[in-house]
């Protein structure tokens, strides 16, 4: 992947507060990585997997993820998409306001790559923007499955 190649971020999220203020976040560091926004568990599998008539994400993607969600919540999500041989190798990084000993171990047996708490990305989201924006320079993401 060449750094000037978009990546895509599926943003988790059921607050539309959170959710805006994050999309600011990356718009204000003027980057233009295309940002798809689901408010569950149940919808985000159906764009990564391109069910129900939506369009699937294609790769490189990343995930960032809320915990406390209606219908389908961040752990429960993350147990099914590990379970899924063609998004098991998604790149997820938990995004919360749970500072839960128990969602974190949860978490991160699902092999997340970072846990983050709302309350500390800093202010309007720019320390965990910074911290993607290195993150996605330097590593190589999975390869997408050929299909």
């Amino acid at each position: 992947m060449s750094l000037d190649e978009a990546v895509h971020i599926l943003l988790v999220e059921d607050d539309e507060v959170d959710a805006e203020a994050i999309v600011r976040a990356f718009r204000k560091q003027n980057l233009q990585h295309p940002i798809t926004i689901v408010s569950d568990g149940f919808e985000a599998l159906r764009v990564l997997r391109g069910e129900a008539g939506v369009r699937r994400l294609r790769a490189p993607y990343f995930i960032l993820l809320d915990l406390n969600m209606p219908r389908m919540n961040g752990v429960e999500f993350l147990q099914i998409l590990r379970r899924d041989p063609q998004l098991m190798c998604s790149v997820v990084f938990v995004l919360t306001t749970s500072d839960s000993d128990q969602d974190k171990l949860a978490a991160y047996n699902a092999q997340i790559a970072g846990y983050f708490l709302k309350q500390r990305a800093g202010e309007n989201f720019a320390n965990l923007v910074d911290m993607l924006t290195v993150y996605w320079r330097l590593i190589e993401f999975p390869p997408e499955e050929q299909r």
